[in-house]
Formats: structure tokens, C-alpha cells, sequence
């Protein structure tokens, strides 16, 4: 069955899937105060599984979730585990918003790690505006400060790799394998590698954490069908930019939750890899309609 293109409803699923993950995010940030990282981890994978199973089920079938390429979902989870302790490690002692920061970072590694491992060409502007991004990631780590670099800081730059290794991957899967099936393997394999990895610091889950880990696994989920939605309504390079409005949320939740607020640095560096990520998305865009150009008129 086909879905409609529609621009303004695109928006909307985005924004929608923005919210639900800020909601997730602020979620493991309380978890990661109680619970190992890995736990957490687990926690993640495992609260949100059951939820986007049902989802599958009602939506595309039992089917649509037969995995056709093994080693890459297992390097998505292996990914997925890196990804989400390192931001969960990161987050017992930053901020939401400078996590956010950091973690914005990502879509110009995604275009940077393209080249070496999907063969694409990446000319000078966008080398440029990935270069000024990462300048825009020092400024918020601050290195000098008091003679370190933040490590907390460090562990979120890790996570945004590894969530860039994993987007990668993404472009290769699509050939064989259904969405359903990535993000139901994706979520399955964090959260078995997670556990074992959790079993030797396991704490015993506290009662009245239940409504935080079930409300944390329904946000996830609630964000990755949002997602879903925007990509199948709406061209990709409308529908990212949107991902930056997630700054406003966890602000919303750092003050709420924690009464916190980003310093100067962190606003700072925040525009500066808005700026270039949003440039970078401007020349993919540029970029595909000349490309298009070209096979219309040979």
C-alpha cells in the first residue's frame, strides 16, 4: 500500500518523533542515576521491543521482520550498544542540552564516513561545512579548560560515531532488508548484547521505576514509528533539519527535571553545527537536483 506524499504532514510525524525521543532521552538520563550503564542499555532495547512488535504486527506483518543480512544487523547492534551506554555514560554528568549538542555532530559524520564506506563523492563546500561543524563540537567540549577535555563529552562524540557507523549501514540494508526488520533486529540484538554484558553489575529493578522504563520503551517507540512516517511523507533533506527542534525539548526538560540551563559555551557551539549541518543538508539538496538535471537533459 502506498503512502501520499504530503510535506506538511511530514513535519508534523518529524516534529512528533522529536518530542517522543527527547522524552526517551530525558528518560535514560533519570535511569542512568539508579541503574549500570549497561542495564540502562538494556532497558532501552527491551522496554521499547514489545511496543514496536505490536506495531509491526497490526502494520506489515509477521514477515516483514525476516532478517536476509545477518552480519549487518549484528554490527547494528554491536553499534547500537556502543551508541546508547556511551551516551547513557555521558548524560550522568552532562547536561541534556550539551549531550544534544555534541550528538548533532552526527549527520556530518554520516556524510564524512560515506565516502570511505559507501564510495560517495563529497566535494570541498561539504568537507568545509564538516569541518566548521566539528570546530563548533571543540568549542562546546572546550579543551583547556582546567587542562582536560570533558570525557563525559568525549563519550557523546563516540556515541554520534557509532550512530553514524549505524546510519551507514542503513544505505546498505535497504537493498535486502525491510525497515521493520532493522529496527526490530536493531533493538533485539542492543538489548541481548546489553544484558549479558549488564549480568555481572546487575541492580535489582526498583518497583516504583516501572512507569519511568514502560513510559521510556513507549516514547522510543512512539518516535520510531513517528519516524517512520515522516520519511515514507516527506523528502529526507526537508524532513532532518527538523531533528535540531530537539534542543528546545531537552532544554525544556533540563530546567524542568534538573533546573539547569546551557551555559554560553554550548550555545555557541550549538550554532555553529546547526549552521553547517544545515548548510551540508542545503548542498545534498543543491547536489540532487543537479544530479537530476543531468539525466533529464543528457
Amino acid at each position: 500500500m502506498s503512502t501520499s506524499r504530503s510535506p506538511l504532514a511530514a513535519v508534523a510525524w518529524m516534529l512528533a518523533a522529536v518530542v517522543c525521543f527527547s522524552g526517551m532521552d530525558a528518560g535514560m538520563k533519570l535511569l542512568s542515576a539508579h541503574y549500570p550503564v549497561l542495564q540502562v542499555t538494556l532497558l532501552r532495547g527491551a522496554a521499547s521491543l514489545p511496543f514496536v512488535l505490536v506495531w509491526v504486527l497490526l502494520t506489515a506483518g509477521p514477515r516483514s521482520i525476516l532478517p536476509v543480512r545477518w552480519p549487518l544487523h549484528l554490527l547494528r547492534g554491536v553499534l547500537g550498544i556502543a551508541m546508547i551506554g556511551c551516551f547513557v555514560y555521558a548524560l550522568q554528568d552532562l547536561p541534556l542540552s550539551t549531550a544534544y549538542t555534541i550528538y548533532f555532530v552526527a549527520p556530518l559524520l554520516v556524510a564524512a564516513l560515506s565516502v570511505p564506506l559507501l564510495g560517495e563523492r563529497v566535494g570541498p563546500r561539504r568537507w568545509t561545512a564538516i569541518g566548521i561543524g566539528l570546530v563548533g563540537v571543540i568549542v562546546v567540549l572546550r579543551p583547556g579548560v582546567d587542562g582536560l577535555i570533558s570525557f563525559p563529552g568525549l563519550m557523546v562524540l563516540l556515541a554520534a560515531t557509532a550512530y553514524a557507523i549505524a546510519a551507514v549501514t542503513v544505505s546498505l540494508l535497504t537493498r535486502t532488508d525491510t525497515p521493520q526488520s532493522m529496527v526490530v533486529w536493531f533493538l533485539a540484538l542492543m538489548a541481548l548484547g546489553a544484558g549479558l554484558l549488564a549480568i555481572p553489575g546487575w541492580v535489582p529493578l526498583r518497583a516504583e521505576h516501572g512507569w519511568l522504563i514502560a513510559g521510556m520503551g513507549l516514547a522510543g517507540a512512539l518516535g520510531q514509528i513517528a519516524l517512520t512516517q515522516a520519511f515514507l511523507r516527506g523528502e529526507a533533506s526537508m524532513i532532518a533539519p527538523l531533528e535540531y527542534t530537539g534542543l528546545v525539548w531537552v532544554i525544556g526538560w533540563d530546567w524542568l527535571l534538573w533546573r539547569t540551563l546551557p551555559d554560553g559555551w554550548t550555545w555557541t557551539g550549538a550554532a555553529i553545527i546547526v549552521a553547517s549541518g544545515l548548510y551540508l543538508l542545503r548542498r545534498e539538496r543543491v547536489r540532487q537536483v543537479e544530479h537530476a538535471r543531468q539525466i533529464d537533459h543528457p
